[in-house]
């Protein structure tokens, strides 16, 4: 039985991770279209656009990029199967703190403070929380189930 609690959480593990995952690529997807959009077009998008006397576009650009390396980190994080694949989720979060400091910074700069953008600071940063707490909910129900087999043999001593 303990067996079949093991191989059940393998898989549930490997769904919940790639299903997190998924969610992350998506908005990597709405960066790069954004980015794009930034390049071609500068200023045209509206959440960019609030910045254009505050910021040259490279910087948008820039802050762009970044977002979508602290994403792509949280999401290697996710599905890397190394001993040290929790590493990838802490470098997202700390990239993503760097990101939440910039655009506070200008978005403090703006004449009126703007809620329909507070994504974009804290975005990156929700995924790498996000996936920190998925890989920590997976690893406590792993941890049960360790407990569970250990219990199983203390029971046979008996």
């Amino acid at each position: 039985m303990v067996r079949a609690f093991e191989k059940k959480h393998a898989q549930q593990s490997l769904l919940w991770r790639r299903v997190f995952a998924f969610f992350i690529v998506v908005y990597v997807a709405f960066l790069i279209y954004s980015i794009y959009h930034q390049a071609s077009t500068p200023w045209e998008l509206r959440y960019h656009a609030y910045f254009m006397d505050e910021m040259h576009p490279w910087m948008v650009l820039c802050a762009d990029w970044v977002a979508v390396l602290a994403c792509l980190l949280a999401v290697k994080g996710l599905l890397h199967g190394s001993r040290f694949y929790q590493q990838w989720m802490w470098y997202s979060c700390y990239v993503g703190l760097l990101l939440v400091v910039f655009w506070l910074y200008y978005m403090l700069r703006l004449p009126r403070f703007r809620w329909d953008i507070i994504w974009l600071p804290f975005g990156p940063l929700s995924g790498a929380g996000i996936s920190l707490y998925v890989d920590h909910l997976l690893k406590e129900s792993l941890e049960d189930i360790k407990n569970l087999r250990g219990s199983m043999y203390n029971y046979k001593a008996m």
